[in-house]
C-alpha cells in the first residue's frame, strides 16, 4: 500500500471517458449533442406541465419533478466532461469533487424515491379511482415531491462526509469522468470494507425495496386492468404504466448492477459504460418515452405550437 499523500495540492485528476480513444472529438461533440437533447426535451417537458391547465395533475406534477432531477443530474457532470476536454485540464478540487459525488448520490435517491412515489400513484388511480381525488391533494403531492429531494438530501450528506474523510495514497488520478463514491474509495490507503457494505445496505434500502414496491405496485394494477370493460380506458392505463415501467427500468437497472455488485466484478470500461447510460441517456430518453406515447403530452406541445404559428402569422 503506498503512503499518504499530504501534498500541497489536494486537486484529483479525472481520467474521462476518452483517454483510449483514437476519435475523442468526435465522441465529445456526441456527448454534447446528447446534452442538448436531453436539456431540451426536459425543459419542453416540464414547461409543457406547468403551462398546461389540463396537466395539472398528481402524475404530470410529480413527472415535472422526475425531468427537473434529471436536468439537475446531466448539468452537474457532463458539462465537466466536455469543459476538461476542451481546455486540457482534468483537475477537480476536493471540495468540487465532494459536490459531484453529493449531488449525483442525492439525486440518484431523490429519483428512486419519487419513482417509488409514481407508482403508487398510479396505482391508486386505477385500483381504487374514488379514493384516488380525496387522497392525492396539491398539499400530498408536494410532500411527495419535498419528500423525495429531503431523503435524497440527508442520505447523501451522511454519504458524503463519511466518504471524504478517507485519506488518499500517492495517486490522486479517478478512473472515471466524473468524481464517483466507488472511484474515490479505490484511492484510499485506509480499509473501506465497512463502509462499502454500508453502501450495499443503501443499495438494497434504496434500490432493491423500493424496486420491489413498484413491481408489486404494477402487477396489481395489471391484474385490475384485465378485469376494465372499457378499451380506451384499458389502453391508457396499460400506455401510461407501460412508459413508467420503462422509465424506471432505465433507472433502476444500471444503478443496481453497479451498487449492488461487488467492485471487483465490474471490468473498469463496463462500469463507465453504466455510468454514462445512467447520467447521460437516461435523462434523455426519459422524456421521450413519457411524451411519445402520451396523448396528453403531445396535445398540448400541439396547442403551444399552434398558439406559436397563430401569433407569427398575425405579425
Amino acid at each position: 500500500m503506498g503512503r499518504r499523500n499530504f501534498s500541497a495540492s489536494p486537486d484529483f485528476t479525472l481520467l474521462g471517458l476518452f483517454a483510449d480513444s483514437q476519435h475523442p472529438g468526435f465522441l465529445v461533440a456526441l456527448v454534447l449533442l446528447i446534452l442538448m437533447v436531453a436539456l431540451t426535451g426536459n425543459s419542453i417537458l416540464i414547461l409543457l406541465i406547468w403551462a398546461g391547465t389540463h396537466l395539472h395533475t398528481p402524475m404530470y406534477f410529480l413527472l415535472s419533478q422526475l425531468s427537473l432531477m434529471d436536468l439537475t443530474l446531466i448539468s452537474t457532470t457532463v458539462p465537466k466532461v466536455a469543459a476538461d476536454f476542451f481546455s486540457g485540464h482534468r483537475s477537480i478540487s476536493r471540495v468540487g469533487c465532494g459536490v459531484q459525488i453529493f449531488l449525483y448520490l442525492m439525486l440518484g435517491v431523490a429519483q428512486c424515491v419519487l419513482l417509488t412515489l409514481m407508482a403508487f400513484d398510479r396505482y391508486l388511480a386505477i385500483c381504487n379511482p374514488l379514493r384516488y381525488p380525496v387522497f392525492m391533494t396539491p398539499r400530498v403531492c408536494l410532500q411527495m415531491a419535498a419528500s423525495s429531494w429531503a431523503a435524497g438530501v440527508l442520505v447523501t450528506l451522511m454519504h458524503t462526509m463519511y466518504a471524504m474523510h478517507f485519506s488518499t495514497c500517492d495517486s490522486r488520478k479517478i478512473h472515471h469522468f466524473f468524481c464517483e463514491v466507488m472511484a474515490l474509495l479505490k484511492l484510499s490507503c485506509e480499509d473501506t470494507s465497512t463502509y462499502e457494505k454500508v453502501i450495499l445496505v443503501s443499495g438494497i434500502v434504496f434500490l432493491l425495496i423500493p424496486f420491489g414496491l413498484i413491481l408489486t405496485s404494477y402487477i396489481l394494477i395489471f391484474l385490475t386492468v384485465r378485469h376494465m370493460n372499457y378499451p380506451e380506458g384499458k389502453n391508457k392505463a396499460l400506455a401510461t404504466c407501460s412508459s413508467h415501467l420503462g422509465v424506471v427500468s432505465l433507472y433502476f437497472g444500471p444503478a443496481m448492477i453497479i451498487y449492488m455488485t461487488p467492485g471487483s466484478s465490474l471490468p473498469p470500461e463496463v462500469e463507465q459504460h453504466l455510468f454514462v447510460f445512467d447520467v447521460l441517456i437516461t435523462p434523455t430518453l426519459n422524456p421521450l418515452i413519457d411524451s411519445l406515447r402520451n396523448k396528453e403530452v403531445i396535445g398540448a406541445l400541439k396547442k403551444v405550437l399552434g398558439r406559436q404559428l397563430i401569433i407569427k402569422q398575425k405579425r
